[in-house]
């Protein structure tokens, strides 16, 4: 069986402050190096960067030219990392943290456990 791989877990929420809605999850993504982490960022950044309004643009820009370095660095020291933009209401947010992926078991071979076989599928109709 292979060990754990470290790597790292990045979401993007978004949040509309002027709703009462509850914050969504837009997308996850996992990450096997922080290069690969803060990359995800930054090309979604990049991406969206031209429809944002001027703050939003600049906070985006902000962060690839100044920013992306510090998030580099602590993602290499294991800490978690929050990059946010704010567009008109709503709060786009995307959380990059360390983790350890744990390998899937290999079934194909193998015999299962004697509880597989007391699992009874129920039909919904």
């Amino acid at each position: 069986m292979k060990p754990p791989q470290r790597g790292y877990w990045c979401e993007c929420w978004t949040e509309d402050r002027a709703e009462e809605w509850p914050p969504a999850l837009l997308a996850s993504f996992d990450a096997y190096s922080s290069a690969q982490a803060d990359r995800w960022v930054a090309v979604t950044l990049r991406t969206i960067s031209p429809a944002l309004d001027a703050d939003a643009s600049d906070e985006a820009w902000e962060w690839l030219y100044e920013g992306r370095i510090e998030t580099r660095r602590a993602l290499l020291r294991s800490e978690p990392c929050t990059v946010s933009v704010t567009h008109a209401s709503t709060r786009i947010t995307w959380t990059i943290r360390p983790v350890l992926f744990l390998p899937l078991m290999q079934r194909q071979g193998a015999e299962l456990p004697p509880c597989a076989r007391s699992f009874k599928h129920h039909r919904t109709e």
